[in-house]
């Protein structure tokens, strides 16, 4: 039946197929969205596209049939081909937009409809799916059915946030929205296109509001704000697809999840400055009324203006940690997530610097044979769950033992090697960066409860600290750091002890157990005088270079090698060229010389600089 024409995927990745789809589906009245697959019907020996659709996930998209395509039976065929293939990607339901005149072609192919606007309908099939979601919403609201039966007045509210990060304002938002309902349920965005993922947010909202006993946080699904249903918000843009999105999105939650809910009440915060979201807001207004009551409450105002995570992201971009716990942007339980990220985001920068001596940057792979920028990239990407647990280690009362500093480490090894592939990327700069996390996320919570921002009422120091290490620790986080790793024994099986014992160098170890003089008294101190230089980053390396014994340049050369290094990294911090940089990059390449401790120290510096640096002239009198 099939013999005169065939499907073929067509890599979008490929320019000269990219233009045939897009042009193809100009033709149609359509325009290419974000997929990630796409496939098209062919005539046999010919190259002309007749039908294509694509796949965003589990989500079909883009679908255009040509005139020329007289074989409706092949139109089918074409959506059965992307069904079965995201079954394969291991989606068991798959939807589907498009034109409200075609929701009877797609209905005689078991698709069911979800919500429909104006100009699209969202459509679904497979198993699973909305039903799934829904029974799992049903199941949480029963858990209040008995108390709800003793109000007088039943109001049930639902709130549906992203947090990214949850701020103060985002607390205010819920118990303000708490105080008017019985029960408040937080449906949380689930897609994982924010710079914080899913789960952290989940998990911070879950323990803002833990002091808010009706308010109960729900998994996030495909059927609130999520890519199938408005993509156009994870772009912030407001577009000719973006109302038809929203109606969409909104006409989902009308029919379907306030229902599984028994809500009669959605709360959003006031939008001043976004004006996608102040577009859904009013758009909300409008479509859930009467039905579902729309309470726009007004965004709390901080000492600086509105409470936003995009303010919170802005300073975490520009490693501003003092600026948001000053400003009073987060709540306490929040910051263990923000030092976390600021310790990926040192991370981050030290891989991205470039050009740099010996070293993978985004040019080349320096003086090594085994790991690349994606391979270092891979390896932040593992580790940083790890730091944001390290973090969450750190904020209680007591420090954290050994063995439970050990076993995080262990299992962040482990899950860097797998993402390696063997590979030991960051393995030093987990050690010092982990310290560093833990040292600075108790030293926050212990500077809140000092000052009284603390929950409980008293601060337990039965722990074995005396006057001087609480006075200058909160300050200073250099005798925790100290402290913490001298829980650790030396280590004789590392390249690191070797070299210690061959050379009588100063390892790694040894260096946190003295916490990190030089460190405090001139490689931050540096960067933080510099921070708006354009090559910081690299001059920041050559001075770390030129005072550090390196176990990394020991292990792979020699003791007068390692000098060396140090002397031409001095000549050229004192007459700094980025061609001088590039000539020393070549010759380190061509000796096999890589500094690798000194790489770690440039990141673990611009973490201490992140979480220390205080912008005096924004708020001076």
């Amino acid at each position: 039946m099939y013999t005169e024409y065939e499907i073929r995927q067509l890599p979008l990745s490929i320019a000269r197929y990219k233009a045939m789809v897009e042009a193809f589906l100009a033709d149609n009245g359509l325009r290419l969205d974000a997929v990630d697959y796409y496939a098209g019907v062919f005539r046999i020996d010919s190259d002309e596209l007749l039908a294509g659709g694509g796949l965003d996930r589990n989500v079909i998209k883009c679908i255009a049939v040509s005139d020329r395509l007289r074989d409706e039976g092949m139109s089918n065929r074409l959506v059965s081909h992307l069904i079965s293939t995201a079954n394969e990607r291991g989606y068991k339901s798959v939807k589907l937009f498009t034109k409200p005149e075609n929701r009877a072609i797609f209905e005689s192919l078991s698709f069911r409809l979800l919500a429909e606007a104006p100009k699209a309908i969202l459509m679904e099939t497979g198993n699973g799916g909305l039903d799934t979601y829904l029974s799992y919403l049903k199941t949480k609201s029963n858990r209040f059915e008995e108390y709800v039966k003793t109000l007088t007045h039943p109001y049930t509210g639902v709130v549906v946030m992203n947090a990214n990060p949850f701020t103060r304002g985002h607390y205010y938002l819920l118990r303000q929205a708490a105080m008017q309902v019985d029960t408040l349920y937080v449906i949380v965005v689930k897609e994982d296109r924010s710079m914080f993922s899913y789960a952290e947010r989940k998990a911070m909202i879950e323990a803002g509001t833990a002091d808010l006993q009706n308010v109960v946080v729900l998994e996030g699904s495909d059927y609130a704000i999520s890519a199938a249903t408005f993509p156009t918000y994870f772009l912030k843009q407001i577009s000719d697809a973006s109302d038809t999105q929203m109606t969409l999105d909104l006409d989902l939650f009308a029919r379907h999840i306030a229902p599984a809910l028994g809500a009669t009440i959605r709360f959003v915060g006031s939008e001043p400055t976004d004006p996608l979201t102040a577009r859904y807001n009013e758009l909300m207004k409008q479509q859930l009324f009467p039905k579902i009551e729309v309470v726009e409450i007004k965004r709390m105002e901080g000492m600086y203006g509105a409470i936003s995570a995009s303010a919170v992201r802005k300073n975490m971009q520009e490693g501003k940690f003092c600026a948001i716990t000053l400003e009073s942007m987060v709540p306490k339980t929040t910051r263990p997530y923000i030092i976390a990220h600021m310790a990926t985001r040192a991370l981050q920068q030290e891989l991205d610097c470039t050009p740099k001596p010996g070293l993978v940057d985004c040019h080349d792979s320096g003086a090594h044979n085994d790991m690349d920028h994606d391979t270092m990239q891979r390896s932040i990407n593992a580790l940083h769950p790890y730091f944001v647990r390290l973090a969450l280690l750190g904020n209680g009362y007591t420090l954290p033992t050994l063995e439970e500093i050990r076993t995080i480490g262990i299992e962040a090894e482990q899950a860097m090697l797998q993402a390696t592939d063997g590979v030991n990327t960051h393995k030093g700069a987990l050690f010092s960066m982990g310290l560093a996390v833990i040292a600075f996320t108790w030293l926050e919570q212990f500077q809140k409860n000092l000052i009284g921002e603390s929950d409980f009422d008293t601060f337990d120091d039965s722990e074995d600290w005396d006057s001087q290490d609480c006075r200058w620790g909160f300050l200073n986080p250099m005798s925790l750091m100290q402290k913490l790793a001298l829980l650790f024994p030396p280590t004789t099986d590392t390249h690191g002890s070797q070299v210690v014992k061959t050379y009588h160098a100063k390892g790694a170890l040894s260096a946190a157990q003295e916490g990190y003089p030089l460190l405090f008294k001139e490689w931050q101190p540096y960067f933080e005088e510099h921070r708006n230089d354009e090559f910081v980053l690299q001059k920041t390396l050559l001075l770390i270079m030129s005072q550090l014994d390196d176990t990394n340049i020991l292990y792979r050369t020699n003791a007068e090698t390692a000098q060396r290094v140090k002397q031409e990294a001095k000549a050229l911090f004192d007459n700094f060229s980025i061609k001088g940089l590039e000539d020393m990059n070549h010759s380190f390449i061509q000796q096999h010389i890589s500094p690798g401790g000194a790489a770690d120290m440039l990141a673990l510096t611009v973490f201490i600089d992140s979480m220390t640096f205080f912008d005096a002239d924004k708020y001076e009198a």
